[in-house]
């Protein structure tokens, strides 16, 4: 991954400490990319934390629990079971709180004029948010990064765990799969990164997914199928199964117990296993109805039920889909949401979209002009869901109709209490 730029910093890092010569006595790990905060944790203790003394030579503390000077004085005092101390020390922002802390870093000067070259401290500022351009860094952000680095610049390295670039996380993706012998399509990497916002955790984790998926040996077309039933006697009885003979098969042979694999991701395999992907296509539909496009918004709705395994009859889970995204749109025009990070405020857990849909959606919610109109579309998603749970005679004409209403813009008609429908959304 040296070809990175995403990654070039990190790269440094794990470059750095597997040689004595160049480990420095500490280094601050600037950012909230738990990705890569992931493999510099593993480097290190890979490197400098055995597994056979890991239980006496790693250290994790946390500033608002353990004060400095306690961890300094035990960076400073040699461990007499493990040659080697790897200490790492989260809450760094509790160093910057209120007060100067002139006794604080007066006793990190210290340490650092004399370390102790048989330990390791490891200062986690995860509290700061690195985008990939640093030009574009939130300006409180900028001011903390700064502070961290005019107090602890003279001793510590600095490793920026920036936001990966989209383009480099592609590049992971397909070369991590080639390393592993599976060919992963350029446009399927593509859109499990775009998915998933460039978040290099959650793609690491849907990538395993996705190589597992496509490793699983699949049935061959040369495979002889014999069914062993028993009667409840425990008499074997023949299936027809048994005397079936295959086609031969102009396939190139395979040695004899070697797994037969797809060992190639595809877009198809993306959209299928990656949830993310799946609500790209509903948000797209969204976007069409907020924008009342109603030809492209009835192109996306087959689409999405096309792409769908159960067609038609996954209708009840699109419609509590729309439900929830619209009841989206209402809180982030109520609380007048104009920035995708205060998304995360007023969204509580398990209710809050993707982060590729957030600014999307956020410029969905701001074409309704007032609080009725997101209510008549909730209200409409209700009725509509009624009406796919009295089984009629064709979903699709529902699904439509639902579509057409909601691309509309609304008549004022007088208020009508028996268009109210209770569903639970």
């Amino acid at each position: 991954m040296a070809s990175l730029k995403s990654f070039a910093s990190v790269d440094r890092f794990i470059a750095e400490i597997a040689s004595p010569a160049t480990l420095r006595p500490a280094y601050v790990l600037l950012g909230d990319e738990v990705f890569l905060y992931d493999r510099c944790r593993k480097a290190v203790l890979a490197t400098l934390a055995p597994e056979d003394t890991r239980d006496f030579c790693l250290h994790d503390l946390d500033l608002s629990d353990t004060s400095i000077f306690e961890i300094l004085d035990r960076a400073q005092t040699p461990s007499l079971m493990a040659p080697f101390q790897v200490l790492f020390v989260r809450n760094l922002k509790t160093l910057y709180g209120r007060g100067s802390k002139k006794e604080e870093f007066a006793a990190i000067d210290a340490y650092f004029r004399s370390p102790n070259p048989q330990a390791l401290l490891l200062f986690v500022a995860d509290h700061l948010r690195i985008p990939t351009d640093l030009r574009k860094m939130d300006y409180q952000d900028k001011e903390r990064f700064e502070k961290i680095r005019e107090t602890l610049g003279d001793w510590c390295g600095f490793v920026e765990l920036a936001r990966v670039d989209e383009n480099d996380a592609i590049k992971w993706v397909t070369t991590t799969a080639e390393s592993r012998n599976i060919k992963f399509d350029p446009d399927a990497a593509r859109e499990l990164v775009d998915s998933l916002g460039a978040d290099m955790m959650l793609i690491a984790s849907e990538f395993e997914k996705l190589l597992l998926y496509v490793s699983a040996p699949v049935l061959s077309s040369t495979s002889v199928i014999l069914i062993a039933a028993k009667d409840p006697e425990g008499v074997r009885t023949s299936s027809a199964l048994d005397t079936f003979q295959p086609t031969p098969s102009t396939s190139t042979p395979r040695e004899a117990g070697e797994p037969l694999t797809k060992s190639r991701v595809t877009l198809g395999d993306v959209e299928t296993m990656v949830l993310a992907a799946k609500q790209r296509s509903l948000y797209e539909l969204t976007d069409a109805i907020s924008a009342k496009d109603r030809p492209r918004a009835l192109l996306l709705l087959h689409g999405l039920l096309n792409a769908s395994d159960g067609g038609e009859d996954a209708a009840i889970g699109h419609l509590y889909m729309l439900a929830r995204t619209f009841r989206q749109m209402l809180i982030i025009s109520e609380k007048n949401v104009r920035d995708p990070r205060a998304i995360w405020q007023v969204l509580w857990q398990g209710f809050r979209m993707p982060p590729f849909a957030a600014e999307d959606l956020i410029k969905q919610a701001r074409r309704y002009k007032s609080r009725r109109e997101l209510t008549r579309a909730i209200r409409l998603v209700a009725r509509a869901d009624l009406e796919l749970r009295s089984s009629p005679a064709n979903k699709l004409l529902v699904l439509e109709r639902l579509i057409l209403d909601l691309s509309t813009e609304p008549k004022p008609t007088p208020y009508d209490p028996t268009h109210q429908f209770a569903m639970e959304l």
